[in-house]
């Protein structure tokens, strides 16, 4: 490619194990603690587990406001239901784009397959302040309407949402021009891949080992509330690795060796914007936010 630049590595951790709901064990890659270096991102939680115990108590009836969830389950099932009347259930390659907007109290109970296993995630993105109380609404996607294509170097991508190659994925009109990418890449292979000038990029690795910087240079590792350290080159990141990019750049490339790499690639536009949050409720302000948990107290949470 020509004139354009390449983006090269901020930051990379990796997820940590943590409990949430009524007990799921799963790694978060991000959250709270990393405010705001992935704006407009606010989360992402990684569960995947063989053992039941570790998801079956799930996230019973909880509100949300201000935001919107962002559920992806590869393998197992994640029954649902919420507060306008709405029940079922994601399964496996499904995708539950769900905007909470003024307010909506469901639950997600993971199921796991027949052998018990469970494995997706869950990502949070933010809402620009003026849609923070607009009406909710899902966009519930199954994995036959997720278009699968293959590059000329060699990856596979699911396009959940965005556009690549002319092939455009089914959850459309968000706010922050989100990008969401299930990308796989053989061993020894090259991937390129364009990216809009001042988004915010991250990729989170779910499978093998790739190299997310072209040049290979070292960079800051650190893991999530520990201190930071230096690693030596060649950096290559593993399962579990957020690698959080610079944010000027029209492209990022990804190499492998010998072993292949699966990874979610995921761009928005940063809304550069005051953040109070408290559990699963996040607004512009101290005030907004005690008025949706007084609101939620008093009944009234949820607007007609």
């Amino acid at each position: 490619m020509q004139n354009i630049m390449q983006r090269t590595i901020k930051q990379i951790w990796k997820s940590e194990p943590t409990i949430e709901g009524a007990g799921v064990h799963l790694h978060r890659a991000f959250g709270f603690h990393e405010l705001p270096m992935l704006d407009p991102f606010l989360l992402l939680d990684d569960f995947r587990s063989e053992n039941p115990a570790d998801y079956k108590e799930g996230f019973p009836w909880h509100p949300h406001r201000g935001i919107e969830t962002i559920t992806y389950v590869l393998d197992g099932d994640v029954e649902h239901g919420d507060s306008m009347g709405h029940m079922g259930h994601i399964g496996a390659g499904d995708v539950q784009w769900m905007t909470a907007g003024s307010g909506i109290i469901h639950q997600e109970m993971p199921k796991g397959n027949r052998k018990g296993e469970m494995f997706g995630f869950q990502l949070w993105a933010n809402l620009p302040a003026k849609h923070k109380m607009m009406d909710p609404r899902y966009q519930g996607i199954t994995q036959k309407d997720i278009p699968v294509i293959n590059t000329a170097d060699g990856a596979t991508i699911k396009i959940i949402c965005g556009t690549v190659n002319g092939t455009q994925g089914p959850v459309q009109n968000i706010m922050i021009e989100p990008e969401y990418l299930d990308v796989s890449l053989p061993a020894g292979k090259s991937f390129t891949h364009l990216v809009k000038n001042n988004h915010t990029v991250f990729a989170y690795v779910i499978e093998g080992e790739a190299y997310f910087d072209p040049a290979r240079l070292p960079f800051s590792y650190a893991a999530v509330g520990a201190n930071y350290f230096d690693l030596k080159p060649p950096c290559v990141c593993g399962d579990g690795t957020l690698v959080l990019y610079k944010h000027s750049g029209d492209h990022i490339v990804v190499t492998t060796d010998k072993n292949p790499v699966r990874f979610l690639l995921v761009s928005g536009k940063p809304l550069k914007e005051p953040i109070a949050w408290y559990g699963p409720i996040v607004m512009n302000t101290q005030d907004e936010l005690r008025l949706a948990f007084a609101e939620y107290n008093e009944g009234i949470f949820i607007k007609p």
